[in-house]
Parts: C-alpha cells; structure tokens; sequence
C-alpha cells in the first residue's frame, strides 16, 4: 500500500469552524436547560391552561379534599372528647362513689351527657324505673337495664362513626376520578396533533404535564383521607370496646343489687 493511499484512509480532523459551532451548540442547550430549571413547574400555569373537562375533574377532587380535612378535624375533636370523658367518668365510677348520688348527678347535669355517662344513666334510669313497678324479679330489671344501655351505647358509636364514610370513599374514588381528568387530557392532547406535520416531544408534553396534575390531585385528595379513616375508624372501635365492657360490668353491678333488693 503507497504512503498516499494510506494518509487518504487516516481520519481527519473537523474543521476549526465545525468544532467551534459545536461547542457552541452545547454551551446553548445547557443554558436553556439550567432556564428551564431555574422556573421550575408552575401547577398553576398547568391548571389554567387545561382543558375544561380537566379543569372540571380538578375542582371536583379541591371540593372533595377540602371537606376531607374539615371531617378529618372534626372527627379528632369528637374522638379526643369521647376518650378523656371515658377517663373521667370510669375514674369517677370507680373511685367508690354510691350508684345513686352518681346517677343523681348525671341526671341533673345541666349540658348533655355523653359516652360513658350517658350509657351509665340510661341504664340506671332504666333500671330504676322498672324497679318501681310491682311485681317484677330480678331478671325483668337486669335485661331493661341492659336493653337501655345497648340503645345507648349505639346512639353513640353512631355520633363518633358519622362521616367516616366519606373519607372512605374520597380515599378510593379519588385517584380513579384523577386518572379519568389525566386520560381525557391525554387524548386532547393526542388529538391536537392531527393538525401538525411535525409531531415532537415538544408539542404534546404541555398538554400531557397538564393531565397528569389531575392524577396528582386525585392523590392528594386520597392520601390523607385513607389515612384518617383507617386511624380514625380505629380509634371509634377502641372506644366501642370501652363502651362494651362497662356495659357489661355495670350490668353485674346492677344484678348484684337486684338480688339483694329481692
């Protein structure tokens, strides 16, 4: 092979003028990436540049995660009341105190009574009240007293279980709501592009980065409501339990005393 044949087939060097535009190309698309970054993502550019439908699915799951918290707040103060009335009335009945100047003072309480104190007086009414009548043993007055009590006991697990439906159901319809806005946004996009020639990356990222801020809100809305509802439904069943068991001890109480008045 001949020195000529040889230098034609070593490869050359890129012009000066080439090697410089590349360079220059680069240092191009890295500034416009560090713009791009230093913006940031504007949530609420996406939200008003999305199409109704969209815009329609987000207000839906704003609604649905406002009325969210106001329940989950809601909830934490009637649950935080139930437990520390529980506390103080069962330190209360237990302490010694007589069964009639503690039903005296339920019964003539000017605020109404609640959770332990209003099972307690239910039952003690019940009780006295079919004691008075002649002719009624023991067990007529236990099982009155306990009839009053479980009537009791559900009027309030129905007070402290009020609303946690809702947050079930924000929790699980949510994302599939979010995801309905995402796919209908997708799809206008998508069809926007029947009128370009040329279809980039470029043209359909808006429309879907629009799109997918109703998945995320569909989550946002979900989160903390699955969350509520799974602690909040079982704090209710502790307390439930609670309410169970001194149903049931003051029930003996109650039989006890029946048998020493017969």
């Amino acid at each position: 092979m001949s020195m000529s044949t040889m230098l034609q087939s070593m490869p050359q060097a890129l012009p000066e003028a080439g090697a410089a535009n590349t360079v220059e190309l680069a240092a191009e698309g890295a500034r416009t990436a560090a713009v791009q970054g230093d913006q940031g993502l504007d949530i609420l550019q996406l939200v008003l540049h999305a199409s109704l439908p969209v815009q329609l699915v987000m207000a839906l799951l704003l609604l649905a995660s406002l009325a969210s918290w106001v329940i989950i707040l809601r909830k934490k103060r009637v649950l935080d009341r139930a437990e520390r009335e529980a506390d103080r009335f069962e330190e209360q009945f237990w302490s010694g105190i007589e069964l009639p100047k503690l039903y005296a003072a339920a019964a003539g309480r000017g605020r109404e009574i609640e959770g332990l104190e209003a099972i307690f007086e239910g039952g003690m009414r019940e009780f006295n009240r079919i004691r008075q009548r002649r002719g009624v043993d023991a067990r007529m007055q236990l099982e009155g007293a306990q009839r009053a009590m479980r009537a009791t006991t559900s009027r309030e697990l129905d007070g402290l279980e009020r609303n946690l439906e809702f947050l079930a159901n924000v929790g699980s319809i949510s994302p599939y709501v979010g995801l309905f806005g995402t796919v209908w946004g997708i799809m206008i996009s998508f069809q926007g592009l029947a009128n370009v020639k040329e279809a980039t990356i470029a043209t359909v990222a808006p429309g879907i980065s629009e799109a997918l801020v109703a998945t995320a809100m569909g989550l946002f809305a979900a989160i903390p409501a699955v969350w509520a509802y799974n602690r909040y439904a079982t704090r209710a069943e502790r307390i439930a339990v609670r309410y169970d068991t001194f149903g049931e001890e003051f029930a003996s109480i109650l039989q006890r005393q029946a048998h020493v008045d017969d």
